[in-house]
């Protein structure tokens, strides 16, 4: 009975020792995504500014500025709540200045995929982690019928 007993207490503690998934452990697959990213081209710069907030909530700013004029900027949430991952977008100008969400549909140590179906454009939203400490950062879906994707590769600062 006693090697029951103590069979059955190891079995309990190596269970419950076990690695599990934890909100912390999943939004650190994002943790690359902190820091300063920029694009520079003709058009003008592209800045996304990520910082974290707490150990499941991470925050940016992304703009696009064209000589001194702010063309496009949006206030972004990454955000883990239970076992989802979303990605919660604001763009000025749009949308009625509402939040759109895009939930994860993938996420790895080198790139985060996030998609919503229902959005006018885009429909996916994917960031992929790449060398030399940059990122690429892609938009894609329909756009008036026709498939759209543009790409924005950003160098951390």
């Amino acid at each position: 009975m006693f090697h029951k007993i103590t069979l059955l207490t190891l079995v309990i503690a190596v269970v419950s020792c076990q690695k599990k998934e934890t909100v912390e452990d999943k939004i650190k697959k994002a943790d690359w995504l902190i820091g300063n990213w920029e694009n520079t081209s003709p058009d003008g710069v592209l800045t996304e500014n990520w910082q974290k907030v707490n150990d499941s909530t991470f925050k940016a700013a992304s703009y696009f500025i064209k000589a001194k004029d702010t063309i496009h900027f949006e206030s972004i949430v990454l955000a883990q709540k239970g076992e989802a991952l979303t990605y919660i977008a604001t763009v000025k100008g749009q949308n009625d200045g509402k939040p759109v969400a895009f939930p994860s549909t993938s996420e790895t140590e080198k790139q985060l995929v996030f998609e919503n179906p229902q959005h006018d454009y885009p429909q996916k939203i994917t960031y992929t982690k790449g060398g030399n400490n940059t990122l690429t950062a892609e938009i894609s879906g329909k756009l008036n019928g026709k498939v759209s994707s543009e790409k924005f590769v950003m160098t951390k600062k």
